[in-house]
């Protein structure tokens, strides 16, 4: 019988294999070939992917902090125990794959009228290996529900890598906001405290009659105008750097290095753009989009499989025996073997149901990917004619502020001289500030934009640093699921 019963489930483990899902086949990318603009020579330059963030980012002091938010980041550390839970359901679901055999014992004593009408106490005790209600897949239905499983574990993995590169990205950005603030802040304080002597001199003047009332009240809006401007950058760093100190894990890191100024070209590196095609390789977001669309694929093999019959199996192999003490006696051998034949006749249409929402979700899936794809290229597209016009902003804005610098020198030079009025050094003044801040604000965002290419192109996973969770518990699970 235990021979049997092996060569039962030895062919159910071959036919199982078999699966009635539609073969999987990757939608066509709703893409351009190549994105808009210049294209990089990428063939000359190491792909982002191998990038790491340690090695796109040289900044000491941005890096210190991106440690920081991946070893005690609590949306990464969730990101990691979702892939621990996927990959535990997985294993339950893969578990129904195999049978599962059970040491049972069981012992029973009863007292009953007997036959000629007296009282008689009756025992059966068993004990043995058992088998629970094992199905034989031959229609795929329990193989496919596995595979559904097996592709949400893995989009789970994707998600987390999808989670890692955002707070990289997320990091850099805040920190470069923070650091475009502080030099904001250092520029208003110097203006404010330039106003301030041209205030307290044109004050003096007033009161000699050298100057007009509305020459001093001029100057002195100009000096609160930048008291303003100070007071509401330093409350926007303030809430920079709380922001900043929850991405890294809510406490703040001392003895951090020095900070570089925006204006230095080594904060982080240029990156090739590639071809659209890299994305659907190397975009987690991607990936995981489309792990979830080959788990609705697997789930209509389930629901086509649930039209066809379903086999399962229950067996008993052990002693029995009356008696507790003869249960280990010669001849208590004992079996039960308890096939059963499941065919679905009527169920008011249930299954045709099922099978419809399955197509339904896999055409959602579908859709969900196909926009995934789009919305990572719009993501590069955007980025990469951005780097041409920001670089073009920033010279720019650097020949306005010079030209900006030489009006204040001449139009100083004209007051002292006598020839130009308070009023063309009070504009010449405000104009040059307004220059300054707006050469941080383009710097500020060249870099930014950079980060977001960087990001957008799935960079910052390949490093020493990146988690090992996904990598170390995937290889033994895709080791099950092979045959």
């Amino acid at each position: 019988m235990i021979k049997k019963l092996t060569l039962v489930l030895l062919a159910a483990g071959v036919l199982s294999s078999c699966s009635m899902a539609p073969n999987y086949v990757r939608p066509d990318a709703p893409i351009e070939s190549q994105f808009p603009g210049n294209a990089d020579d990428a063939s000359a330059k190491t792909p982002v992917t191998q990038i790491g963030w340690n090695e796109f980012f040289h900044e000491p002091r941005l890096k210190a902090l991106i440690a920081a938010a991946i070893e005690n980041n609590r949306d990464l550390r969730v990101a990691a125990l979702r892939i621990e839970e996927a990959r535990a359901l997985y294993g339950i679901q893969w578990a129904d794959r195999l049978p599962n055999f059970e040491a049972q014992g069981a012992g029973t004593r009863q007292r009953t009228v007997g036959t000629t009408g007296g009282m008689v106490t009756q025992g059966n005790y068993t004990v043995g290996l058992g088998l629970a209600a094992f199905e034989l897949d031959f229609f795929g239905r329990v193989k496919s529900l596995s595979d559904a499983a097996l592709a949400e574990y893995l989009a789970t993995e994707e998600a987390q890598r999808a989670a890692y590169i955002s707070l990289v990205s997320e990091v850099a950005k805040t920190y470069l906001t923070e650091r475009a603030q502080a030099r904001q802040i250092e520029l208003a304080k110097e203006s404010y405290e330039s106003y301030k002597r041209s205030y307290e001199l044109m004050q003096k003047r007033y009161e000699v009659g050298a100057s007009s009332a509305l020459e001093l009240r001029q100057y002195e809006t100009l000096m609160q105008s930048a008291l303003v401007s100070l007071s509401t950058l330093q409350r926007q760093r303030a809430q920079t750097e709380n922001a900043l100190v929850v991405l890294i894990g809510g406490k703040q890191i001392k003895d951090l290095p020095a900070a570089h100024d925006l204006s230095e070209d080594d904060i982080m590196q240029d990156i090739p753009a590639g071809l659209p095609s890299d994305l659907i390789n190397n975009r987690p977001d991607i990936r995981q989009y489309e792990q979830l669309l080959k788990s609705a694929n697997a789930n209509i093999g389930a629901a086509r499989a649930a039209f066809f019959p379903r086999i399962t199996l229950t067996g008993f192999a052990g002693t029995a025996s009356p008696t507790l003490s003869g249960l280990f006696d010669a001849g208590s051998g004992a079996w039960t073997f308890m096939p059963q034949l499941t065919l679905p006749i009527f169920d008011a249409g249930r299954n045709i149901s099922n099978l419809d929402l399955a197509e339904a979700r896999k055409n959602i899936a579908v859709a969900q990917y196909e926009k995934t794809v789009q919305v990572a290229f719009r993501e590069v597209a955007d980025a990469l004619m951005a780097r041409d016009w920001l670089n073009e902003q920033v010279k720019a804005q650097a020949a306005v502020l010079k030209s900006e610098t030489e009006r204040l020198k001449l139009s100083e030079a004209r007051y002292n001289n006598g020839i130009a009025s308070s009023l063309e050094v009070f504009d010449s003044q405000r104009q040059q500030f307004a220059a300054q801040q707006s050469l941080v604000d383009a710097r500020l965002l060249r870099l930014i934009n950079t980060v977001e290419l960087y990001r957008s192109l799935g960079g910052g996973i390949v490093d020493a640093n990146a988690p090992k969770t996904a990598k170390t518990t995937a290889e033994p699970v895709a080791q099950n699921t092979e045959g």
